[in-house]
């Protein structure tokens, strides 16, 4: 089951969209460097649809998307949620941020319209670095495509 333990509306994370990111714990990733170590337990509150609709309901009016920060141990329930904010909030863009550098094969890409990959490497540094080794993707009709470049002349 997947467990979150905070949310917050953000303005960086996803190129010109205003997201609720929803940080998910138990993170496989474990990557050295990681800011968000704290994301690596078990700790947290289950993160259902409703649990998902609630905080969506909270802020629906400020947000034009839902990043889902994490869950790269359950990918399966990433995909399930995703296909629920498209069914039930189907004007709000969905967003998942990984840490794993390869989707898994199961996943539905038509849920999504952002993914991010890789993992974090201090020394290539985050998306808004031109040697970063992570990727943000926008996906168009079941096809990814490279937008990190977005990120270098903000």
């Amino acid at each position: 089951m997947l467990k979150y333990l905070n949310s917050d509306v953000v303005f960086q994370e996803i190129p010109d969209e205003v997201a609720l990111a929803i940080n998910l714990t138990g993170c496989p990733c474990r990557c050295p460097g990681c800011h968000s170590p704290y994301l690596w337990g078990d700790v947290g509150n289950p993160l259902t649809e409703e649990a998902l609709d609630k905080m969506i309901e909270a802020c629906h009016s400020h947000i034009t998307c839902v990043a889902l920060m994490g869950g790269d141990a359950i990918p399966d329930e990433i995909n399930r949620l995703m296909q629920h904010l498209r069914k039930k909030h189907e004007k709000l863009h969905t967003a998942w941020y990984s840490g794993r550098s390869l989707l898994a094969p199961s996943l539905n890409l038509n849920n999504f319209d952002y993914i991010k990959l890789g993992p974090y490497l201090s020394h290539l540094g985050a998306l808004k670095s031109r040697r970063t080794n992570q990727r943000l993707y926008k996906v168009y009709n079941g096809k990814m495509h490279d937008i990190t470049s977005r990120f270098w002349n903000r």
